[in-house]
């Protein structure tokens, strides 16, 4: 049995000023004539899905004095009443209990699993009880595939993207590479007069002089006419940025 003082404040909300609970072992004995096996259970309160029914319930409304009403206005509460409510199991309720049952010389004890499994005491029957929680049971499973499902997309998208990265750095790693190879071979079989001029030609067509500096990164590399063949959006052909902006550049 539960007997609860319970306060009603003016915007709907309520909390537990006092609470009394008196708790008795009681025995569970089968609902079939000529079986004399009862089974006692121990510590009720403590299993899921115990329906107390409500024996008393009468409401006190708040009698407030002009003390309280000051009070109740700087506190931003204001009491509606006392409720009092009294819940308890009857005699001959038909319950339904899982638990862990205990032999000994004398009764059976059904009592919560010491394994920290969930201790039921249901006004359904088994199989109602089992139905709901196979019902519980699927609908976590499906809450698990559709969260592994997203997760393991997720983690396809993001390791897809980083191989795409890395394979782009890796081409223009090559691309770096075979332009310094190309450019070597020609400054080693180029006169020497020739050479100061491949050290300013573009790095595209190697024919040209330099003469745009891209911006913001401040590379100078490419010449007015590949500067224009290049594909939209334009980036730098040495660091792969954006290019904003394209200053002229003038040798005298």
């Amino acid at each position: 049995m539960v007997w609860n003082r319970t306060t009603r404040l003016w915007n709907d909300c309520s909390k537990i000023i006092h609470q009394r609970t008196n708790v008795v072992p009681f025995d569970l004995v089968p609902h079939e004539d000529g079986m004399d096996v009862a089974v006692r259970v121990l510590k009720p309160l403590d299993s899921l899905d115990l329906g107390l029914e409500t024996v008393y319930e009468k409401f006190h409304p708040s009698v407030q004095s002009f003390t309280d009403v000051i009070g109740h206005y700087i506190s931003g509460e204001q009491p509606k009443g006392v409720q009092e409510t009294e819940e308890m199991l009857k005699v001959g309720a038909a319950l339904t209990g899982v638990g862990e049952l205990v032999l000994d010389s004398s009764s059976i004890r059904l009592q919560p699993p010491k394994q920290g499994m969930q201790y039921y005491l249901s006004s359904q029957d088994f199989d109602s009880l089992l139905q709901r929680q196979e019902s519980s049971v699927r609908l976590w499973k499906v809450l698990t595939l559709v969260f592994g499902f997203a997760t393991c997309a997720t983690l396809f998208f993001i390791l897809r993207k980083q191989y795409v990265q890395r394979r782009e750095r890796l081409r223009l790693q090559q691309m770096e590479e075979a332009f310094r190879e190309h450019e070597a071979q020609l400054l080693s079989r180029a006169n020497p007069e020739d050479r100061e001029s491949l050290k300013n030609a573009c790095v595209m067509c190697l024919s040209n002089f330099r003469s745009c500096v891209f911006l913001e990164c401040g590379h100078v590399c490419s010449c007015a006419e590949c500067h224009q063949a290049l594909p939209e959006p334009k980036r730098c052909p040495i660091c792969r940025q954006a290019i904003t902006r394209v200053i002229p550049l003038y040798n005298s």
